[in-house]
């Protein structure tokens, strides 16, 4: 599935990325081509209008065809820089190009030009007939790499033409150019596609690893109380001559195992709805430092049988907004894994104050085994254990430090861990506090 999900991820980057190329490349081919069609046109009505001049080509009608125009001293004709050339159009390249003239009968009646052959005869007049058979004033000769302009006169026709040569490598040479960088940008792209992939994806793929431990372990704690409930439920099946009272012992334990399970259940539950929303709860203003003394009570004489010994120091009047049953179910989890492992003869602390911030601070220590640090994280992931015979034994899961903590993240606050052999573990919960100031 991670998998699927990473190229999926991949290929929607390469699409998103390639239609951005395409459609820049596409921007910048589309805005040189009309910038070199421009800069031909420029020159050919610069050349059109110098062919209807005093002295020009067009003005000689008695001039033989197909030779090269020779002007007379009397009306010189314009060198070809003062028609076209960069002092006088700056920004517009020189290019090859030639004028063909044409009477009203649309014969060739003169020709000149820059860097053209214009003595094949044949040649000329089939690139005159084709621009005569086209209706417009402009167009290409593909065939010849020609761009003309038309232009009439009240004499004839002048027709001036420039070669393609130029435009088309241009924007030959554009084409090849984006293609190579196109190439080489979808490679780079890949590439940072592919790490961005897994980087972006490793909370999801720890997600769905923990999804699947998770269902592995909810699967496991579920099947062990009902192979036990099976079990006795098969001997009562067996003795039904006896009476209820007989076959006791083995109702009791699937009441017990039953129990368990309602428990597991319940929890599942909680932590599945925490999920869903977590910023959905109601809060409200609460006593809290009543709360905690509520709590510790009960714990009393759990301590005393186990002859363990329970310290408080509880700030009065301490108030926070949150939900008071979910606020008693944390501390009923923290109380009760400090009493199971503090040890025999052990000390369990339970400690709130207010600190500089305002905020409130609740820490339960207990002494005895500690957590080693590179397992204080995990002790919050769901069916996490430090040991499991000794969880199992106490009837544990490794639920209530997960429920632990999404209580007080639906409270807006931390909730920290510190461990050591000479200490022993302290949880620590930070919670928004409700200054002096502001209560009723």
């Amino acid at each position: 599935m991670i998998r699927r999900l990473q190229g999926k991820f991949i290929l929607i980057n390469m699409l998103l990325i390639t239609i951005v190329l395409v459609i820049t490349f596409g921007a910048v081919y589309m805005s040189t081509q009309q910038r070199l069609v421009r800069d031909s046109m420029s020159l050919l009505e610069l050349e059109v209008r110098s062919a209807d001049a005093p002295g020009s080509l067009g003005g000689r009608d008695n001039m033989p065809v197909f030779e090269r125009t020779i002007m007379d001293e009397k009306h010189p004709a314009p060198p070809p820089d003062e028609v076209h050339g960069p002092e006088n159009n700056p920004g517009v390249m020189p290019m090859p190009m030639f004028t063909v003239s044409l009477d009203n009968n649309r014969n060739i009646i003169s020709t000149r030009g820059t860097l053209f052959d214009l003595s094949d005869e044949k040649a000329l007049s089939k690139i005159v007939a084709i621009c005569l058979t086209n209706n417009g004033d402009t167009g290409v000769i593909p065939d010849a790499s020609l761009r003309y302009l038309k232009h009439n006169t009240g004499k004839g026709m002048n027709i001036a033409f420039v070669d393609r040569s130029l435009e088309i490598n241009t924007l030959t040479s554009l084409v090849k150019t984006s293609l190579l960088v196109g190439a080489g940008s979808l490679l780079a792209f890949f590439l940072i596609s592919l790490f961005l992939g897994k980087w972006a994806l490793r909370p999801v793929e720890k997600a769905w690893q923990q999804q699947k431990q998770f269902v592995a372990d909810a699967s496991h704690e579920l099947k062990t109380p009902l192979t036990v409930i099976r079990a006795n439920a098969d001997i009562v099946l067996a003795h039904q001559q006896e009476t209820v009272q007989e076959q006791a012992q083995w109702i009791e334990y699937i009441q017990a195992e039953a129990n368990r399970m309602t428990t597991l259940v319940n929890n599942l539950l909680f932590l599945a709805r925490t999920d869903e929303a977590q910023s959905n709860v109601i809060l409200s203003r609460i006593n809290l430092s009543d709360i905690v003394w509520g709590s510790v009570l009960p714990f009393e004489p759990v301590a005393f049988e186990q002859e363990k010994t329970l310290q408080t120091n509880i700030a009065p009047g301490l108030y926070t907004n949150g939900d008071e049953n979910q606020i008693k179910q944390l501390l009923g989890i923290l109380l009760d894994n400090a009493c199971k492992y503090s040890g025999r003869q052990g000390t369990v602390s339970v400690k709130l104050a207010r600190n500089a911030e305002h905020k409130v601070v609740l820490a339960v220590n207990n002494t005895g085994s500690y957590i080693p640090a590179d397992q204080q994280e995990q002790i919050f992931e769901r069916f996490f254990r430090l040991d499991k015979s000794r969880s199992r034994e106490n009837g544990g899961y490794g639920l209530g430090l997960a429920i632990a903590r999404s209580i007080v993240r639906m409270h807006n606050g931390k909730i920290s861990v510190q461990s050591t052999p000479e200490a022993g573990t302290t949880f620590t919960v930070i919670l928004t506090g409700i200054p002096p100031g502001e209560l009723p």
